[in-house]
């Protein structure tokens, strides 16, 4: 029997199962899971809706989410049968899995940008993830060779890592000029500051308001960490860079953060939003002309980037964050923990 924990009510917890073994057809593979990284999206499922603020929320349900779900899209794992048509696989390897998989008929999917599917089968949302002891995949093009990375190092690379590395790839150009002002130093702030040494780029200057965070940021590399909630925070961060940002990649997704970045970037700079939290857009409309401003949102990475990513993670260019393991049945318990900004770095399940 495969042993999971499922969502089967949305605002509910997750709860332990046992269900029968699965099988594998045509290109499809099954993975023996080795870890799996806890994600903030995992408690916008579990919660099951975005705060799109003004009072409105976009409802998984409503748009198709079904449950009951087994949550998890950082998953990696060894192979352990796979159907006819998936062809030789190394059963030895630890694999980590790309979960951002499409339709694969949708024009997005056919440019190879299937995480910008619009009928997606994305592990852990769509379809069932890797808070598991065993995942189907569809296809084995979705494995990568995590090489000598111990798996729970390597299975964040496939939400934290990838969605970082696509925020980075947008304002690459701008690496080397000035340093880039990160906004959230949770998982995914941890790893966009060693993605941007492991880039060329100059070390960042970071924004939280938990001074745990920012110490951790610092020795990861950050040459300065502000409170986002001070007063000066727009002239410290300006001060740190040394004037105007040229680019922001806020990783909160706040309506405070936004406001903060709008504020922090110059004149023809970026503005890159990742983060999910929630709420309205604050800025000034006649600004964003006026300041000649790029705002772009980054969600998740293709498949190429994730190529591009896992070929840096395995010349140990990619620093590792800081990573504590959990047993699989305490899942429900790190989602708390997550949710009460208690995980500095990742926390991932083991089976």
């Amino acid at each position: 029997m495969m042993h999971c924990q499922c969502l089967n009510e949305f605002g509910g917890a997750v709860v332990g199962e046992e269900r029968a073994d699965m099988s594998v057809s045509g290109t499809e593979v099954l993975l023996r899971v080795t870890a799996n990284g806890v994600c903030h999206t995992d408690l916008h499922i579990r919660e099951g809706n975005y705060n799109l603020g003004h009072g409105k929320k976009l409802s998984f349900a409503e748009r198709g989410m079904k449950l009951p779900l087994v949550m998890g899209h950082e998953p990696a794992g060894v192979v352990v049968a796979a159907g006819p048509d998936a062809g030789e696989l190394d059963k030895s390897k630890n694999y980590v899995v790309f979960p951002w998989q499409g339709c694969m008929e949708c024009h997005q999917c056919k440019d190879g940008r299937e995480n910008y599917c619009a009928a997606p089968r994305y592990t852990g949302l769509q379809v069932d993830g890797g808070y598991a002891d065993h995942l189907k995949i569809p296809h084995p093009r979705y494995l990568f060779d995590m090489g000598d990375m111990e798996p729970a190092i390597a299975a964040p690379l496939a939400c934290s890592g990838l969605t970082t590395y696509s925020a980075l790839k947008k304002v690459e150009e701008t690496l080397k000029k000035a340093p880039v002002v990160i906004i959230g130093v949770g998982g995914l702030g941890l790893m966009c500051v060693g993605l941007v040494k492991a880039m060329g780029g100059l070390p960042p200057v970071v924004v939280d308001i938990d001074p745990e965070k920012r110490a951790a940021a610092i020795t990861a590399g950050a040459s300065a960490a502000i409170d986002g909630l001070a007063e000066d925070a727009v002239a410290q961060v300006q001060a740190a860079v040394g004037g105007s940002a040229l680019a922001v990649i806020d990783l909160v997704g706040a309506e405070s953060t936004a406001s903060l970045a709008f504020d922090v970037v110059g004149k023809g700079g970026k503005m890159v939003i990742v983060g999910l939290f929630g709420g309205a857009a604050p800025w000034p409309l006649p600004l964003i002309p006026v300041k000649a401003l790029t705002i772009m949102g980054s969600y998740a990475g293709s498949l190429s980037e994730f190529a591009e990513l896992m070929k840096l993670a395995r010349k140990g260019l990619v620093p590792a964050l800081p990573t504590k393991t959990y047993p699989l049945d305490s899942a429900n318990d790190i989602l708390n923990q997550l949710e009460g900004g208690k995980v500095v770095g990742r926390a991932v399940l083991t089976p």
